[in-house]
Formats: C-alpha cells, structure tokens, sequence
C-alpha cells in the first residue's frame, strides 16, 4: 500500500510542477493545488497507513498497544486542507478579477501592460 501512495505522490508532484511551469495563471492555480494534495498525501504516508486501528485506549489497557493510527498527521492535514482551500479560494478571485482588467491569463502578455510612471 505504500509504495502504491508513494507512486501516487511522485505522479502529483509532476503534475503539480509541470502545470506550475505554464503560463496560464489558471494552470498555476491547479498546479499548486496539486502540489498541497501530494504534500498532504506525503505527510499521510510518514505517519503510517494502518486500517481499523483507531488511537483510542480502551478500558481493560492502561497504554495503547499498537499497531494504532497517528493522529498528529490526521490533525495536519486537516489543517492544511483548510488553509489550502481558503488560499485557493482567494487565489482564484485575484484571478478572476485579473482577467476582468487585462483580457487574459497569460504571463507574458500581463507583462506587456504594465505602465510606467
């Protein structure tokens, strides 16, 4: 299972980075959307794949035996995944309101309308 989430981490970040290296502000938005759900996903194989084994001491044990679920990456995650959709969120509005003023999402014709002063 591992080295399955690790294939799928190593196909996200390409993915991330090649879509970075465009020159649609569009495509720089999925990228680095790309790169904070392989960041995630990396940070949720360190701390170790185990199913239906809760973090939860039960009654009759004093410590938790293992093998158990870590729940300090679940709790990064979650995190991350918040913050990520709220830069997005924002990110994509600039966008928005960028295409509104210049006509386009291409770096190199954003460039061309920059006025001097």
């Amino acid at each position: 299972m591992e080295i399955l989430l690790a294939l799928v981490v190593g196909v996200l970040y390409t993915a991330g980075f090649y879509m970075i290296l465009r020159r649609s502000i569009v495509k720089l938005i999925l990228g680095l959307g790309l790169l904070g759900h392989a960041a995630n996903l990396l940070i949720f194989t360190a701390g170790r794949v185990t199913r239906g084994s809760p973090p939860v001491i039960g009654e009759e044990t004093e410590i938790l035996i293992a093998p158990f679920a870590d729940p300090l990456p679940q709790a990064l995650i979650l995190t991350a995944i918040v913050i990520g959709f709220g830069v997005q969120a924002f990110a994509t509005i600039l966008v928005k309101r960028a295409y509104q003023t210049v006509g386009t999402d291409d770096f190199d014709q954003m460039k061309s309308t920059d006025r001097y002063f």
